[in-house]
């Protein structure tokens, strides 16, 4: 008999808020973890599927990015569009301890704290996305309505051009 896969923190929020998703799980075995082959083995658009992105501002805050996974961060957009001088990303051994979560399954949903996310402007593009469920291996497609709605996420342009 299988064992069944414990809820991840974010698919808990999702599920006490009543908001609908769909998990999707993918291989792990072959190493290939980016987000262009992530979206490969989801059968889904790379456009379509977004990767979460930790930054900590020169106010020492820290902020939560959210864009294509095709796509690369514009820090300086990013701190625009947190009203802060200047973002950096955090440095990948302090991902679980600040969020939870481990590099590769991060999730916009469900941090240790909430933090100010804001996700590219192209997220309303679309009427539904796939970001990371909270662990390697599963991402979630979600309404963008409701992940911005739980996350109090905000949209504005981030990536570069």
């Amino acid at each position: 008999m299988a064992k069944k896969e414990t809820k991840t923190n974010a698919l808990r929020i999702l599920d006490a808020q009543g908001i609908a998703y769909t998990e999707h799980t993918y291989d792990t075995e072959d190493g290939r973890l980016d987000g262009i082959s992530v979206a490969e083995k989801c059968g889904e658009d790379p456009e379509q599927v977004y990767k979460t992105l930790v930054t900590v501002g020169n106010d020492g805050e820290h902020y939560v990015f959210v864009i294509p996974v095709g796509e690369m961060l514009d820090l300086k957009a990013c701190a625009k569009a947190v009203g802060v001088k200047n973002v950096e990303m955090i440095p990948q051994k302090d991902l679980l301890k600040t969020t939870g979560y481990v590099h590769g399954g991060c999730s916009p949903v469900g941090m240790k704290k909430p933090f100010v996310t804001v996700f590219d402007e192209t997220v309303v593009l679309f009427e539904q996305i796939m970001v990371s469920a909270g662990r390697i291996g599963l991402q979630m497609e979600i309404a963008v309505e409701d992940l911005l709605r739980v996350t109090d996420g905000a949209t504005a342009p981030l990536t570069r051009i």
